[in-house]
């Protein structure tokens, strides 16, 4: 095991120069021959105000957008995989498996905000069922905004839906992606048009994923005086399909008067069922509750949310955007699980039946107008104007949640008393946000973008198995951002100062308790705080960016974030059962740098093949006060990311090929005095080929996770009787995607 990480990354250098060689000898070969007596044909370049907006360059609020080509380009089925790509952004979890959670600067636990179209998702819904076809575009934006909420302490990803086009498309895509323990085949259609002053589009994606694995686990421990006294193995066999779609229309009308009205909804629905078998082998010390574990599983998700946008124009260039919103979110699952030790019949017949429903209403405006304080002379000397582009605005809204879990228990012969319980509650989220911004341009060098946002968060919940709980937060958030663009016009300098938040989930707040199976400290049963506050943080962020020629960039950046009320996952042991609770628990500070990279090979030497090459590292380190170190980081911080990029495009535009490269350290953490953790190093390497057979039809090759490289977690527990490590090892495997798209 120790030599396949270095033999395969062996293998990972020899593809990759492969692939850079095949891309000179392409371009080399495609290259026209140039006539002997040709004359110099001069070069003309057309280009409008539209193309040449940059976002990242141009806007004083920092904002990185990651588009529709940039997207599809790999033939993602996930947006999961499509961000671990992104300059300081790490998906956690094993490559190729759902669940990973999406973080900014190694943060994970929340930390990170993910909007869709502007607005939160709602509670259980998973992002990485969202297909990367419905997409338009990412934002990354790494410090707040007043407009955006400011529950974003690490930053926010917002993720905009497809808008109607201005011109006539029709596409459908047809996949198939093969692993050696799944499968995964897909179709998407995407259709716009335009009819007079009204246009619309419509997105429509299918799948199905299908998988057969073991996932292996090991628990070892040793009493106060270091010596083993524990030694089990576990096997878990898992075998499902999850099946899924999504479906995004949308309207765009354009009045007489030049408002624009947009009606846009989007669906998601899933399904998922499952069979494992778990089996423990323990040669040392005391076994499992249940040596045998076999269940079955499945469940039902439902998603909706539909808007209605009115954008109205106003003298001298001010306008009003208002934005009403309704949701409905239902879940559904059951479980039957039995579970024996030895050999002998089941002493354990438990079924779960659990419900939940969330409908919402939501409104949103904003009104916005440029201004200019100073008039320019009328000849053109003296004082230039001060120009700002005011905004003012609200966000509000109306959540309702109800929950029920019903849990039943066979009476068996030789099984403990039976537990049943009939538990349910309901919860009323109320929120209302006020904000207020200027992007001020001082003079044609230097711009400054302020805000201030407040945000009040009510939540009301109550249950058959636990008294009323209400909590009342609200947050004051002033914003500062400033670029300045020194004379060169190449090199500018950004500085923001943030006050952000994040506000424990309603979940988190309902003293509701789950139950494990095998309770220990490192497989412990769960229960809501209805005591936490919210977590408050003070953030500095600076970078440095340098442009050069068509598509270069270096940019350094260096960041810092105080966190008071810290909240961690506490563990507690009461009647005789291990439980973890969310705990508030004192101030924690995390720093960062990053630095990136991108350019065509061409800005370095002039006659090279067409590669565009991009590469980022992100070092991150953080203290919690009051965990003794070391290795007193927040709670599965990635320490260190980079990635790693080439793609190259044919003269002819017929061929476009790249690779991607991405690397994600993990390490130990202590999470409390008695509780760590302990993630491996994760390495993916992606390839794709995009051949353009014609103006109407593409085909899409990609394999990713081309290393397939195990990933392994831990849990760890010590205290002074002893320790209690568990060890779980995820399977890695290379995945196979072939996509073949057509235009009508």
């Amino acid at each position: 095991m120790p030599a396949r990480p270095f033999r395969l990354t062996q293998i990972a250098a020899a593809v990759l120069s492969i692939y850079l060689a095949a891309g000179a000898a392409h371009a080399e070969a495609e290259a026209p021959a140039k006539p002997a007596e040709a004359a110099p044909l001069q070069k003309v370049e057309i280009k409008g105000a539209a193309a040449s907006y940059d976002a990242r360059r141009d806007d004083t609020a920092s904002k990185t957008v990651i588009t529709s080509e940039e997207i599809q380009k790999y033939g993602d089925t996930s947006v999961n995989d499509v961000l671990k790509r992104v300059p300081g952004i790490t998906v956690s979890g094993a490559a190729g498996r759902s669940g990973g959670e999406i973080r900014m600067r190694g943060l994970g636990n929340g930390y990170t905000q993910i909007l869709i179209n502007g607005e939160r998702a709602p509670a259980g819904f998973a992002i990485d069922s969202l297909a990367p076809d419905v997409i338009e575009r990412i934002e990354v934006l790494r410090a707040a905004s007043a407009e955006f909420s400011t529950q974003s302490i690490a930053g926010t990803i917002n993720i905009v839906l497809k808008k109607a086009l201005k011109a006539a498309q029709r596409e459908v895509k047809f996949s198939e992606g093969k692993g050696s323990k799944f499968s995964s085949p897909s179709v998407s259609l995407q259709m716009s048009d335009k009819l007079g002053k009204t246009s619309y589009s419509f997105g429509g994606n299918a799948w199905r994923y299908m998988y057969n694995r073991v996932t292996p686990s090991f628990d070892t421990g040793t009493d106060a005086a270091g010596i083993p006294n524990l030694d089990r193995a576990a096997t878990w066999h898992d075998q499902g399909r999850a099946d899924g779609m999504n479906l995004s229309p949308r309207i765009n009308w354009t009045l007489d008067n030049g408002d624009t009205l947009t009606s846009q909804t989007f669906v998601n629905l899933n399904q998922f069922v499952s069979n494992s078998h778990s089996r423990t082998t323990t040669t040392l010390g005391k076994g499992p509750d249940y040596d045998r574990v076999d269940s079955t599983f499945s469940s039902h998700n439902g998603f909706g949310r539909s808007d209605l946008n009115w954008v109205h124009k106003l003298a001298e260039g001010a306008k009003l955007d208002m934005k009403v919103a309704v949701s409905d979110n239902r879940n559904t699952a059951d479980s039957l699980q039995f579970g024996g030790n030895n050999g002998l019949p089941a002493t354990l017949a438990r079924t779960v039946v659990s419900t939940s429903s969330e409908q919402g209403f939501s409104t949103q405006g904003k009104y916005s107008r440029p201004l200019t304080l100073v008039a320019a002379p009328a000849d053109g000397k003296g004082e230039a104007p001060a120009e700002h582009a005011l905004a003012m605005g609200w966000d509000a809204g109306i959540t309702q949640r109800d929950d029920t879990r019903n849990q039943r228990e066979a009476v068996l012969p030789g099984g403990l008393t039976p537990d049943n319980s009939d538990e349910g509650f309901s919860a009323k989220v109320t929120r209302l946000a006020l904000y207020g911004q200027d992007e001020w341009n001082l003079t044609p060098q230097w711009s400054l973008y302020t805000g201030l946002r407040w945000e009040g968060l009510d939540t009301r919940s109550d249950g058959n198995t636990f008294d009323a709980v209400r909590q009342h937060s609200s947050v004051f958030s002033p914003l500062m951002q400033t670029l300045f663009k020194f004379p060169n016009k190449k090199d500018q300098l950004r500085v923001a100062l943030t006050r952000t938040y994040k506000a424990p989930s309603t979940a988190s707040l309902i003293p509701r308790k789950f139950t494990s199976t095998n309770n220990s400290p490192t497989e412990p049963d769960r229960r809501g705080n209805p005591h936490l506050k919210p977590e408050l943080a003070l953030g500095l962020d600076a970078s440095f960016e340098h442009y050069w020629g068509e598509g270069g960039l270096l940019s350094a950046s260096a960041s810092m974030r105080r966190i008071d009320n810290y909240t961690h996952q506490g563990l507690l042991y009461e009647d005789q059962r291990w439980v973890s609770t969310s705990i508030n628990d004192g101030r924690a500070e995390t720093r960062g740098v990053e630095l990136e990279a991108k350019f065509p090979l061409r800005a370095l030497v002039e006659h090279a093949p067409a590669l565009d090459l991009r590469a980022s590292v992100s070092r991150n380190w953080s203290r919690v006060e009051s965990v003794p170190g070391p290795d007193n980081r927040l709670d599965q911080q990635t320490p260190l990311s980079a990635t790693l990029g080439v793609d190259y495009k044919s003269p002819s535009g017929m061929l476009s090929t790249g690779g991607s490269y991405s690397f994600r350290n993990g390490g130990l953490a202590r999470l409390s005095g008695t509780q760590g953790g302990y993630t491996s190093v994760r390495r993916d390497l992606d390839v794709y080929a995009l051949w353009k057979i014609d103006t109407q039809n593409n085909l899409r090759v990609a394999v990713s996770n081309l290393l397939g490289q195990d990933y392994v977690t831990e849990s760890l527990y010590s205290d002074a009787s002893g320790t209690q490590n568990r060890m779980t090892v995820a399977s890695g495997e290379t995945q196979l995607r072939v996509t073949i798209e057509k235009r009508f």
